[in-house]
């Protein structure tokens, strides 16, 4: 019986030894051969590994840094909103005070200049600005005159008073005028001069050609010696300026407004600034 039982213990054994070897990892190479493990092999792999990514953090941190973030761009964005709300106040503030200090005029006769309506109210205080527009649907123009102090107030009296042929319209102003980039103005006499040969034109249709800007305002008003053809791809429409040989054609130009030019009526005012030569760019040798 011990006997048996020993043989038995030794089948047991060696059972267990072959399911060992069985279980155990073995790599061979196409010659059989076992690899041992190789320490610069695991080296190599841990130094292509990303120490930032995610996986490497525990979850913990993760909140954390977005609760951070979080916070940090709460007070950025508060921080963005106030400015805008202060520079928007101002803002408003500076239109607001533009208003009050503009007066709207009306029913101006064609002949009379920027240079004569801001005369006229110069009794009443220091004028700022002076923008005269044509109206399409009338022979009598419309204007704006800002001024420095409270000459608007003053300037409410003039209602009714002659100028030119026509009682001028004097009511206070809903709107501000939009200021010229002052690089853009006139820098010495000839070019004032040059203003009053000048209009500007709006509302210009973008297929009509700078050639038949000119052909256009040739035909209507008198000679065209300069022309400055103007256009982006954000607007629809285009906008120009024209230099006439004569004062009086610019005039005569300001009754073109609400004519249609290609698709669109335009619309034509005096020009506050002159039509200045392109400077030739030095060509590189």
């Amino acid at each position: 019986m011990a006997a048996v039982a020993d043989k038995s213990g030794e089948a047991a054994l060696v059972a267990a030894a072959a399911n060992d070897k069985k279980n155990s990892l073995v790599v061979e190479t196409p010659k059989s051969e076992s690899k041992e493990f190789n320490v610069q092999n695991l080296v190599d792999m841990f130094t292509k590994l990303n120490p930032l990514a995610k996986e490497f953090f525990p979850s913990s941190y993760q909140q954390n840094q977005t609760k951070n973030d979080g916070k940090f761009n709460q007070r950025r964005n508060n921080s963005n909103q106030g400015r805008r709300r202060l520079n928007g106040k101002a803002f408003r503030a500076q239109r607001d005070d533009s208003i009050r200090q503009t007066v709207y005029v009306s029913d101006i006769d064609q002949n009379v200049t920027e240079e004569q309506l801001a005369g006229l109210f110069s009794n009443c205080g220091q004028v700022v600005d002076c923008r005269v527009c044509g109206d399409p649907h009338s022979v009598l123009r419309f204007a704006f005159v800002e001024f420095a102090d409270e000459g608007a107030r003053a300037a409410l009296n003039l209602n009714g008073i002659m100028l030119g042929f026509y009682p001028v319209r004097v009511l206070p102003s809903k709107t501000a005028i939009l200021p010229v980039n002052p690089t853009f103005l006139p820098r010495s006499e000839d070019e004032r001069e040059m203003c009053t040969r000048t209009v500007y034109c709006t509302n210009i249709d973008k297929k009509v050609s700078q050639a038949e800007v000119k052909n256009f305002f040739e035909s209507a008003c008198g000679e065209v010696t300069r022309l400055r053809l103007l256009g982006d791809n954000v607007h629809s429409t285009r906008i120009a300026f024209v230099e006439f040989a004569m004062a009086e054609s610019a005039i005569v130009a300001l009754n073109c407004s609400g004519m249609v030019l290609g698709t669109q009526p335009i619309r034509v005012s005096p020009s506050k600034t002159p039509v200045r030569p392109r400077v030739a760019r030095p060509t590189l040798v």
